[in-house]
């Protein structure tokens, strides 16, 4: 396998990916060119080669490793090839659905990045009009797709998952269905090899698997990064918020790399109450660990369904006193009348922003709202990809600590550095 150019690689859009997919590859594209060009670079001190030379050398090894025979003339310069399978997705009238493979997959490594949650209208063959796919209707998508792909020879198959589905029904405590669990065992004995999703909301999920590896990616550092657009690190007055016991170690990491405060809400709630929305809740009473009167408040989470717990806490950060709060969630899905409820609360001042990723899809319509600043985290998905598809490692992905410790640093110290540079400018007048 070559380490320049992706050959054995396929890439595959589940239906309503594509969105996601084009930004992956269009990272994967600038990385491998990238990686060329540092390449090329020192062989040509090392060796004393032309750049020429090196390309001619490059592109030789390439093709013999290339299951492809060549017979068209040298291309001028480095190119990524297209590693996108094409697949057709298609809907019969009586519900059932189909997915068929379009290009030859033998031996290649595949990819299959599909979102999941995605609620909105989609075109699928079959279909007169775009059509809106449940989460069921996406799994049975999934399982043709998967099917197809080992019955066409396909190396190896990777699912890259945005959205884990099921992943809330990963414990019991009566005769009901463990759902995450049995999700990836229906995956497993589809032949997947690996499964790739981001901030999985239990990691006791990955003890139902006997082969397949799932990696847990966390948007951590793109978070920070949008999070960095509208609050100052160095502002001595941020406190971070667990909204719930369950959150205390997501948003221990945020405090630890501003070096902040940890403040925690502890919820007491009456179980004999069934939420359905926003509006309805079981929480009787809300108390808080800590102190936020005067405060920004950073609050950290891993997703927003209808949003209702978030809602209120939000509302009662804001009694206590909150200047500024603001939210960060990994998957924000806004189900039901979530997202009228959230444009409510924030005309009524409950809180200033939600920072969430692009991992759930959402229209155009949805992310023109000055409340939502939404975080790409294609970039994480293409980087872990190409390190996977060369067999390198894969820790400095999992984990960034460091690489979030450097981009808060970086700003604390930039903003010292102004604020010195403002004194000195008053001193001088």
């Amino acid at each position: 396998m070559s380490i320049i150019r992706p050959h054995k690689l396929g890439i595959i859009a589940g239906p309503g990916s594509e969105y996601l997919t084009g930004k992956i590859l269009k990272h994967l594209k600038s990385h491998y060119l990238k990686r060329y060009s540092e390449l090329s670079k020192n062989l040509t001190k090392r060796y004393g080669l032309t750049d020429e030379e090196v390309y001619r050398q490059v592109m030789l090894y390439d093709d013999i490793n290339s299951k492809s025979i060549h017979s068209s003339a040298l291309p001028p310069e480095m190119t990524f090839p297209n590693v996108q399978v094409g697949v057709t997705y298609t809907r019969f009238l009586n519900g059932e659905v189909k997915a068929e493979i379009e290009d030859p997959v033998r031996g290649l490594r595949l990819y299959i990045i599909y979102d999941m949650s995605n609620s909105s209208p989609i075109m699928v063959k079959g279909l007169d009009e775009p059509m809106s796919f449940s989460i069921n209707d996406h799994v049975m998508f999934l399982f043709t797709l998967l099917n197809a792909a080992r019955l066409a020879g396909a190396d190896s198959v990777t699912l890259v998952l945005p959205t884990y589905p099921y992943a809330r029904q990963h414990k019991k405590a009566g005769r009901e269905a463990l759902s995450a669990a049995l999700f990836g065992q229906l995956c497993e004995f589809q032949g997947v090899d690996r499964i790739i999703t981001l901030d999985i909301h239990c990691r006791e999920i990955e003890n139902c698997f006997t082969k397949t590896h799932l990696e847990n990616l966390h948007a951590s550092y793109q978070l920070m990064q949008a999070l960095n657009t509208v609050a100052d690190f160095s502002d001595p007055d941020v406190v971070v918020v667990s909204p719930d016991t369950g959150a205390v170690s997501r948003n221990k990491f945020f405090a630890q790399a501003l070096h902040r405060p940890l403040a925690m809400l502890y919820k007491e709630r009456d179980y004999s109450i069934v939420t359905k929305d926003a509006k309805s809740t079981n929480i009787k009473a809300i108390n808080l660990l800590g102190e936020v009167s005067g405060k920004t408040v950073i609050m950290a989470d891993d997703m927003i369904a209808s949003g209702g717990t978030l809602l209120i806490a939000m509302r009662k950060l804001r009694e206590w006193g909150a200047k500024r709060v603001i939210c960060l969630v990994s998957l924000p899905f806004f189900n039901g009348s979530a997202l009228e409820d959230f444009d409510a609360a924030h005309k009524d001042g409950v809180f200033d922003y939600v920072i969430g990723t692009n991992a759930v899809y959402h229209d155009d319509d949805f992310l023109s709202r000055p409340w939502f600043i939404q975080a790409d985290i294609s970039i994480l998905f293409a980087k872990i990809i190409s390190r996977l598809h060369h067999g390198m490692a894969i820790s400095p992905i999992l984990d960034n600590r460091q690489l979030v410790q450097k981009l808060v640093d970086k700003n604390q110290k930039s903003e010292v550095k102004t604020q010195a540079m403002s004194l000195t400018q008053k001193d001088e007048k």
